[in-house]
């Protein structure tokens, strides 16, 4: 696997604070119907009326592996785990799921829930000793090996991979983007967000950033123009990321996102080209 950029994640706060307000909600999402697909099987497919399409969901995961591990090749990261010194501990798997914020522990309860004595359900207390925190108290030497074993080999890990991305990340962006009658694009843009920030109460979260953008547009469902309001969001995003260190390389806003936006590609209809920290991407 290629070596990842050190990527930008929600603080521990928001993170985990989401992870708690969607706690009852039901889990939802079965396995992606489609393999990472080449370009030509991404155009043969049926065109989207939103992201939660087949074809558009494929796109989103392929652009934001782009920027979380530097490949299209998204189906790779199951097995993908590391402390990437970020102060959250383990980061692994298809959408960053971290040891230091919650949700990798929620994670692993799936899993164990569905497949009780899997090889990570030892980890579980040790799991519950070190969220909110970097340490790997319990969880050296063996994690990370027995992290890529239960990826590599076992189907049911890799689909509760897939139900806790859609339960925590993609469902929620998805919703609010119909609701605010924002198209594929701002959909994904929502759901691009919430993987890094997080929904939680402090300023910088997804929902802040969207209060930050209605402060001067209205959404598609306020009446107000769509290519307007996700300039606006993605002006509030931008704003976001600057807000800590790690965040200020903006370029899967500035160089992708926007980049569409500017196309008024709002369907997110490939051909796709982008940059994510310099490095050029194609979906044809």
């Amino acid at each position: 696997m290629e070596t990842p950029h050190i990527r930008p994640r929600t603080t521990l706060t928001s993170r985990r604070t989401l992870l708690a307000f969607m706690g009852a909600a039901a889990v939802a999402g079965p396995l992606l119907a489609t393999q990472s697909a080449g370009a030509s099987q991404i155009s043969s497919l049926v065109s989207a009326s939103g992201l939660d399409d087949p074809a558009k969901k494929e796109i989103a995961m392929q652009i934001v592996c782009s920027a979380e591990n530097s490949s299209l090749e998204w189906k790779k990261q199951y097995r993908y785990c590391e402390d990437i010194d970020d102060g959250r501990g383990y980061t692994a798997g298809i959408i960053g799921f971290c040891s230091g914020t919650g949700d990798m522990l929620d994670l692993v309860e799936l899993y164990t829930q569905r497949k009780p004595g899997n090889i990570l359900a030892k980890y579980l207390p040790a799991l519950r000793r070190v969220d909110g925190s970097d340490s790997h108290d319990g969880l050296d030497p063996n994690f990370k090996p027995d992290w890529e074993r239960a990826a590599d080999t076992d189907a049911e890990f890799r689909k509760a991979q897939n139900d806790e991305r859609d339960r925590v990340y993609f469902n929620p962006s998805v919703k609010q983007g119909k609701t605010d009658g924002i198209g594929t694009l701002g959909q994904f843009c929502y759901y691009d967000a919430i993987v890094m920030h997080g929904n939680g109460g402090d300023s910088t979260s997804f929902g802040n950033i969207r209060k930050r953008a209605l402060r001067s547009a209205k959404t598609p469902a306020q009446g107000g123009d769509e290519v307007t309001y996700l300039n606006a969001f993605l002006d509030a995003r931008v704003w976001a990321m600057k807000q800590e260190a790690a965040h200020e390389d903006t370029s899967r806003v500035d160089t992708a996102q926007r980049v569409f936006l500017k196309k008024r590609n709002l369907n997110l209809d490939p051909p796709l080209d982008w940059k994510v920290y310099g490095d050029p991407f194609h979906i044809g």
